[in-house]
């Protein structure tokens, strides 16, 4: 177990810091004309009207969206993470976020458009996903090794993603509906996205709320946590509904996003240990914080344009994936 550096109290007041600072950096920069002085005149009642559109209608609810998002897939990547006892696992690496997307793609094929629709699809497609990840923790000599247990959620992924393209050139409505959305980002959503993609967040997490203790507890070991008064078969599936729903949320609202998963699990165990119960609160400040670093970066590295935000996350999680594989003390969950 890796020894804690922070106090909780500690750590939670620097994220809330790097959180604050970052919301008013995704709200200052962007890839546009407007810059960092007119924006901040805009958001402290200026009256240029190009800058208020610009900061209150784009940058804003991009924001916004950054922290539903981000909060979501930190807070299902320490779950899954827990409950597979597996520091590797992450919602895209296994497949969870692949399933989600193929559900979303599907359901459009099939004539769905409403983006409420999507929300309960993406779900459905998120705990699908979980149910095969449990399965597949189950199968001796892949459960217990974090790199099968990767591959083979990487070929899940892989399948599925292959099915969503053929789903999508077989589709031309299809196509134009998901083109923007399938590679993960976090521009151009409606503001309505936010009305119906707060519920599933809260649902996530109220359920995320009610197994932290049980999580805690089998980490000890099955016969431990049955000494203690709970069912560790009804901790793991309430674990895989609060992933399924924190995902489905994400992935509906923004698209799949690789690596949020796994690099805010990696970082708070980092500063406060791995106790889920300590790294879980961290991790849902760390997730937005993450997610919006991600953000302001895919605005500025191209400037007059920019990367998916997806990207950016690619690029920052895969190598933090080789130094989890390569370090030969995995931290135990």
């Amino acid at each position: 177990m890796l020894a804690a550096r922070l106090s909780v109290p500690q750590a939670l007041s620097y994220a809330a810091l790097c959180l604050l600072l970052l919301c008013i950096a995704s709200l200052l920069l962007g890839a546009g004309d407007i810059g960092i002085l007119p924006s901040l005149q805009a958001l402290l009642g200026g009256s240029d009207g190009d800058a208020r559109f610009i900061v209150f209608e784009l940058r804003w609810v991009r924001t916004e969206l950054a922290l539903l998002v981000g909060l979501a897939l930190g807070a299902a990547g320490v779950l899954l993470q827990a409950v597979t006892r597996n520091p590797l696992a992450e919602p895209g690496l296994l497949g969870v976020s692949a399933g989600a997307s193929f559900a979303v793609v599907l359901a459009i094929n099939l004539g769905a458009s409403a983006a409420s629709l999507h929300l309960g699809v993406a779900m459905l497609g998120a705990l699908v996903g979980c149910v095969l990840v449990l399965l597949v923790t189950r199968m001796r000599g892949v459960g217990d090794d974090p790199v099968r247990l990767v591959l083979a959620g990487a070929a899940f992924s892989g399948m599925l993603g292959a099915l969503s393209s053929l789903l999508l050139l077989w589709d031309q409505r299809t196509a134009d509906e998901m083109r923007f959305w399938v590679i993960g980002a976090l521009a151009g959503r409606p503001l309505d996205t936010l009305d119906w993609s707060l519920p599933g967040l809260i649902g996530g997490l109220l359920v995320a709320l009610l197994v932290v203790r049980p999580l805690a507890a089998l980490a000890l070991g099955e016969r431990v946590a049955s000494g203690l008064g709970h069912h560790p078969q009804l901790t793991r599936l309430g674990t895989l509904l609060a992933v399924a729903i924190l995902v489905g949320t994400a992935t509906a609202a923004a698209g799949p996003i690789a690596f949020i998963g796994l690099i805010v699990p990696y970082i708070a165990r980092r500063l406060v240990g791995s106790d889920i119960r300590r790294t879980l609160g961290l991790s849902m400040l760390l997730g937005p914080c993450v997610l919006l670093l991600a953000d302001v970066i895919s605005r500025l590295l191209v400037r007059p344009y920019e990367l998916p935000v997806g990207v950016v996350t690619a690029f920052v999680g895969a190598p933090i994936l080789i130094a989890v594989v390569r370090n030969q003390r995995l931290p135990t969950l």
